[in-house]
């Protein structure tokens, strides 16, 4: 997949951490090994550093593996790997829930912490 399709623009909120929910319903690809579509549902948590993910570009690249074999684990560790090189997050995780294959469901979660970066403290009310 080619990562230059994915375009970002600048965090407006820099001074403070928060996160960004993305929910992809219509994942797809090809497995690998019978050819069948593969298909699930992403959901990618990032707390933005200089730059935040254009939603459109985001789309089209996820598109862009409807045609392509892979594996399940391979293609979630694939997009989050593009993903913090195009934003280079504080935080990002990305986790892939494929739809029911031959009574088994696979669920893949993969993370990336950058190196001194410190999430705030979460604060529980009454």
């Amino acid at each position: 997949m080619s990562t230059n399709q994915i375009e970002t623009f600048s965090n407006p909120n820099q001074e403070r951490d928060y996160t960004i929910h993305i929910r992809v319903p219509e994942f797809t690809c090809l497995c690998p090994k019978t050819g069948q579509p593969d298909f699930a549902t992403l959901f990618l948590d990032y707390v933005p550093k200089e730059l935040c993910i254009e939603l459109k570009s985001l789309k089209n690249y996820i598109w862009s593996y409807r045609n392509d074999g892979a594996f399940h684990e391979a293609v979630t560790n694939q997009i989050l790997n593009d993903l913090v090189q195009i934003c280079k997050p504080n935080f990002m995780r990305l986790r892939s829930e494929f739809n029911v294959r031959g009574g088994i469901y696979t669920t893949i979660v993969v993370e990336h912490v950058t190196t001194g970066w410190t999430p705030p403290i979460l604060i529980n009310l009454p």
